[in-house]
């Protein structure tokens, strides 16, 4: 089955991905950091057999424990998983659909992550595939949740709807204008946030940014979804006109050809390196300058991650190694 993210969705030169993320805990067991492997493990248990009950074949269940360094991190740079859960062990387990859209994380910092993946800009289809899990466990076992301040989290700032929803953007063009700093602080009077593709504290590495809500308490699920949606379009809108008025510019045009030139032909190459270089890629074919689909270049950025890339490849042992075959990869994708 093809991965959610070797497509390319509505809104799709600009918009990379959605999210939508929901946090929850049981009533009768304290938080994960209060618990032991034991207790751990039996949260997992009771969320497992609730899911596999209900027509879950298109999952599989993962103990953390079971995975090498190398392949919990390759889930982390797929945005799988937190960056932190990839440090998890005895305790924690990832539940995973097929085509990776539904990752599920069990006891990370609450009993319950539960993940929806979509391509390009899709909340509320998103919202209504993890609202429809989440009503599935929901209806087996009782959720952590109080009348008056909603879902109950171990991080307070995730009390009430307990729902994170954020957009992965690509914004070379806005980025390149010296845009980004004024459009973080704007959005963030609106109650949203920009970040790097990574999430809290991470580098925009190739242009790629994350936006979210950051107001869960006092405010429905819809409501947070719609304004998040409607300050993603004004964001494409502006990407857009910024990207046609750089590519007027020949110069602009002759560094997304010599980018695509040095991608089809390098025999080594680090991943800041080709970051950098397939977002000036990426922009020329959002544009249609060059004629490489989108979906190819979005299916590239996922695999040619170091961790990714030593997951697939034995012989992928050390920087060196990745780089000659990120290089050999990107050379065959593109040529």
């Amino acid at each position: 089955m093809s991965k959610w993210y070797f497509e390319k969705g509505d809104q799709g030169d600009i918009v990379i991905s959605t999210r939508i993320r929901l946090a929850r805990n049981l009533d009768e067991f304290p938080f994960p950091a209060k618990l032991d492997a034991a207790g751990k493990n039996k949260v997992n248990s009771l969320v497992k057999s609730t899911l596999f009950a209900n027509g879950g074949n298109d999952f599989s269940y993962i103990e953390m424990k079971d995975l090498s360094r190398v392949q919990a991190v390759s889930l982390a740079e797929r945005h799988l998983i937190s960056p932190e859960f990839a440090s998890k062990k005895d305790g924690s387990a990832l539940i995973l659909s097929s085509d990776e859209s539904v990752s599920i994380m069990l006891c990370e910092e609450d009993h319950i992550r539960l993940q929806v993946m979509k391509s390009g800009l899709a909340l509320e289809e998103a919202y209504d595939i993890a609202n429809k899990l989440d009503n599935v466990i929901d209806g087996k076992l009782k959720y952590a949740f109080d009348d008056r301040i909603g879902y109950l989290t171990q991080c307070p700032t995730n009390l009430g709807t307990a729902m994170r929803a954020s957009v992965m953007l690509h914004l070379p063009a806005l980025t390149r204008c010296g845009q980004m700093s004024r459009l973080a602080s704007t959005v963030s009077k609106l109650g949203l946030t920009i970040r790097g593709a990574n999430g809290e504290g991470s580098q925009p590495r190739g242009d790629m940014y994350q936006i979210s809500n950051q107001i869960t308490l006092g405010i429905t699920e819809e409501t947070a979804i719609a304004n998040l949606k409607s300050i993603v379009l004004q964001l494409v809108a502006q990407e857009r006109a910024a990207a046609a008025e750089i590519i007027k510019n020949p110069a602009e045009e002759d560094k997304i050809f010599r980018a695509l030139g040095v991608l089809k032909n390098a025999r080594l190459m680090s991943t800041d390196e080709f970051m950098e270089l397939i977002s000036v890629v990426r922009l020329g074919a959002a544009r249609g300058i060059i004629d490489t689909p989108v979906e190819k270049i979005n299916e590239l950025i996922v695999n040619m991650q170091p961790a990714t890339i030593s997951a697939a490849n034995s012989e992928a042992d050390n920087p060196a190694a990745r780089d000659a075959i990120r290089a050999k990869a990107v050379r065959e994708a593109l040529s």
